[in-house]
């Protein structure tokens, strides 16, 4: 067993170490007809807007349908940037609940598919709120549950002594899973940043550390705390119909633990339609205002923080969770709901009906 706890100490060390390094940033990528903008007219030029609005996007079934684009949406997001210095024109966000990678990786990812420059400040997943848990988990032993990266995005948010599920789960090949841990002394918590890829064996090693305060092999404790990135229960991609998501895993895993634990399961789910998403993504609206051409605004200027918008634009394809989620958040907000993805009605929607 003591072989198995450094094993699983020098996993923790290497990632923070190595796993952790910058991804590459994403290449200056402009539409194709900025070639021929410097030789225009600055008569021709868009005078600049009022940028009294902003737009946040979900991704999954109002962007993209699985990798691929939906419609029109690449040359529409092309008209959000300056013409000539490719500069965003109208402060944008994609604000979605999917996520597994670092923001730095899903910009340079979209930046690629779409042809346009999204910086990683621009990209909202479910689990960046979880930087926000820094200051209070920071040292902390977390283990980190998805698909993707989870545990890189945990190292990278600044949390330090991170473990992905399957290298917990790899240092119990025994009975007594004690002894890997009890020289860590420290309190654990569970942030599930993304949908596991395998519900079975998860949902039976999150139990083993819900149940016994983090200690799997030790008698009933204390649970220790439970994030999830969101609580979508369905999500539209490729297949004809959706596909289960975080929420179906978050209900598979609160009715069996229910079950076997005297006290029900105890967490907290970020993400869309959580009122504090929308607050977050009003904030990063702001920052991104200076950043846009003839903003008046130096970067990072103070004055960013009374920016105020007269409205804020949530375009989802999902009523239970993005428009329901705007209209929690109230004034700015604005939602517009497509029919490219979950939604499929022919009206409005009858119980979160969009404005």
């Amino acid at each position: 067993m003591r072989f198995q706890y450094r094993t699983l100490a020098k996993a923790v060390r290497r990632r923070t170490a190595s796993s952790i390094s910058p991804p590459p940033q994403p290449p200056l990528v402009l539409p194709r007809y900025f070639a021929h903008l410097s030789s225009q007219s600055t008569e021709k030029r868009r005078p600049p807007p009022r940028r009294n609005f902003g737009i946040a996007f979900d991704i999954d079934g109002v962007i993209f349908r699985s990798e691929s684009p939906i419609g029109g949406s690449p040359q529409a997001l092309k008209r959000l940037y300056d013409e000539d210095s490719g500069a965003i024109w109208i402060p944008y966000v994609f604000l979605t609940n999917g996520g597994g990678f670092r923001e730095s990786i899903r910009a340079l990812e979209l930046s690629t598919l779409l042809g346009i420059n999204v910086s990683p400040l621009q990209v909202l997943q479910g689990h960046t709120p979880f930087k926000n848990l820094v200051q209070r988990l920071e040292n902390e032993l977390v283990v980190a549950v998805g698909k993707g990266e989870p545990a890189a995005v945990m190292s990278e948010y600044g949390f330090k002594n991170v473990v992905s599920i399957d290298e917990y789960a790899s240092c119990f090949p025994g009975i007594d899973p004690l002894a890997p841990y009890k020289s860590w002394e420290v309190k654990q918590a569970v942030f599930v940043v993304s949908d596991s890829i395998d519900w079975s064996r998860d949902i039976q090693v999150l139990c083993d550390i819900l149940r016994t305060g983090g200690l799997p092999g030790m008698e009933i404790g204390h649970q220790p705390q439970l994030y999830f990135a969101h609580d979508d229960l369905a999500y539209k991609a490729a297949f004809p119909s959706e596909r289960f998501g975080l929420g179906a895993f978050r209900i598979a895993l609160e009715s069996i633990f229910n079950r076997i634990h005297h006290d029900p399961l105890s967490y907290t789910c970020y993400g869309k339609p959580n009122p504090f998403v929308f607050k977050n993504a009003e904030a990063v609206l702001k920052q991104l205002v200076s950043s846009c051409p003839d903003s008046g605004l130096a970067p990072n200027n103070a004055s960013t923080a009374v920016h105020n918008f007269e409205r804020l634009y949530m375009v989802g394809d999902n009523p239970d969770v993005d428009i329901k989620g705007a209209r929690q958040a109230g004034y700015p907000w604005f939602s517009i709901l497509t029919r490219t993805g979950v939604f499929k009605g022919t009206g409005n929607h009858d119980k979160f009906p969009a404005d």
